[in-house]
């Protein structure tokens, strides 16, 4: 199975390399930047979780409290 997946990956970036820059350029960023923006808003959101978790562990939210 990996040799299969090893031997596909291969033609692939083959192929990627072969082509014209501008060509690459534009294959990647059409990858690259949808994948980028969708991990960042799963990492934001996990954070958000995990901080309104704490915050009840704390006993609610600090910014209604007076300093």
């Amino acid at each position: 199975m990996f040799n299969g997946m090893a031997d596909w990956w291969d033609g692939a970036e083959l192929w990627l390399a072969q082509l014209w820059f501008p060509v690459q350029f534009v294959l990647v960023m059409a990858v690259l930047v949808p994948l980028c923006l969708g991990l960042a808003w799963a990492i934001d959101h996990l954070v958000g979780k995990v901080a309104e978790w704490f915050a009840q562990g704390r006993g609610g939210d600090r910014s209604d409290r007076s300093s």
